[in-house]
C-alpha cells in the first residue's frame, strides 16, 4: 500500500548515493588529508572538505592552491587518490539500517529512484556489488545533466522520469549541496547526515534525523508530515 495523508500522497522516494546509502565520503577525506600532508605538507580542514560534499570538488582545489606556492596538479592528485581508494572500496558497508528502510519503501508500493552527482560507473559499481541495482529502476548521475547539485537539474529529471509532482516525492540526502538541490526542485527533503556532514548548516525547509534507525516510514511517507 501507499501511505496516505492530507490531500496528496507520497508517491516516490529519491535517494542520493554517496554518503547517504554508503559512507563513501569519510574514506575520501582521510585519503585526501593523508596525501596532501605527505606530498604538499598541507593540512586539509574537515570543514573545507565537508562544504564540497555532494557537488564537484573544484572549489576544494581552489582553496588548496591558495595555500600552496605552486598549484597542485589536480588530475595527477585525483588519480593517486583514486588508486588508494580502490584498495578499500569493496569493503565499504551500507549505512546501518538502510536495507530495512529500502525494503519498507518497496513493500509500501512507493516508487524508488536515485539521483547522484557522481558518475554512473561509480554509482552502478557499488549498487551491483551490494545487489541493489534492481531496486532503483531510475538512476540519474553526473553524465545526465550539465550541472550537478546544488543545481536542481538531477532532481527535476528524476521527477519527470518518475511521473510525479515535486510535492509527491521526498529526497533522502546527507549533504547541504544535495539538500539544496532538492529544495530548489520543490521536493521535500529528509537529511540523514554522516560524520562528515553532521555539522553543516542545512536549508531551513529540510527535516533531519540522526540515522536510518530513526526513519519512521509511517510518518515520513505521509504527505501531512511535510505540510
Amino acid at each position: 500500500m501507499i501511505f496516505r495523508g492530507g490531500n496528496t500522497v507520497i508517491k516516490a522516494v529519491i535517494f542520493d548515493f554517496d554518503g547517504t546509502i554508503i559512507d563513501t565520503e569519510t574514506p575520501w577525506f582521510e585519503i585526501y588529508r593523508e596525501l596532501l600532508k605527505m606530498d604538499y605538507d598541507f593540512d586539509l580542514p574537515l570543514e573545507a572538505f565537508a562544504r564540497v560534499i555532494g557537488t564537484t570538488n573544484g572549489s576544494l582545489f581552489d582553496l588548496i592552491d591558495q595555500s600552496l606556492t605552486h598549484p597542485i596538479d589536480r588530475q595527477q592528485f585525483k588519480e593517486k587518490a583514486r588508486s588508494h581508494y580502490l584498495k578499500i572500496k569493496d569493503d565499504l558497508p551500507l549505512r546501518n539500517g538502510f536495507l530495512d528502510i529500502l525494503n519498507g519503501i518497496k513493500n509500501s508500493g512507493t516508487k524508488l529512484a536515485l539521483a547522484s552527482s557522481s558518475n554512473r560507473e561509480w554509482v552502478v559499481g557499488f549498487l551491483d556489488k551490494h545487489r541493489l541495482i534492481d531496486d532503483f529502476p531510475i538512476i540519474f548521475t553526473a553524465e545526465d545533466v550539465e550541472e550537478v547539485k546544488p543545481n536542481p537539474a538531477l532532481y527535476i529529471k528524476t521527477l519527470e522520469a518518475l511521473g510525479v509532482e515535486p510535492n509527491e516525492a521526498i529526497a533522502v540526502e546527507d549533504s547541504a549541496n544535495g539538500s539544496l538541490a532538492a529544495i530548489k526542485a520543490g521536493i521535500n527533503c529528509l537529511i540523514i547526515p554522516n560524520d562528515m556532514t553532521k555539522n553543516l548548516t542545512f536549508h531551513q525547509n529540510t527535516r533531519m534525523i540522526d540515522s536510518y534507525l530513526d526513519f519512521d516510514l509511517a510518518r515520513y511517507l505521509k504527505r501531512e508530515t511535510w505540510s
